[in-house]
């Protein structure tokens, strides 16, 4: 996986969060897969389509927070995670 400081993407901006589609129980096989690019100050209520109860890791970016609800809409318990 790559590093929190590693997170830019080919044209250099900068990213909060990048979730993976792939695992792995190895962890040099992780974060593989189709990637979900999250920028900052994204608010997004909804997964894009093809990605509800499809990401199986995740790295989060340095002075960023990624919060996660485990319903739509923002509802249901909810979970955070950083660099």
């Amino acid at each position: 996986c790559p590093t929190a400081a590693d997170l830019r993407p080919a044209n250099g901006t900068r990213l909060c969060a990048q979730l993976y589609a792939d695992n792995s129980p190895y962890y040099d096989q992780c974060c593989a897969g189709d990637v979900l690019e999250v920028p900052p100050g994204s608010d997004v209520p909804y997964m894009p389509r093809g990605w509800s109860a499809r990401v199986s890791s995740l790295v989060v970016g340095t002075r960023c927070e990624l919060t996660v609800w485990s319903r739509k809409a923002k509802k249901g318990k909810s979970r955070r995670f950083s660099a």
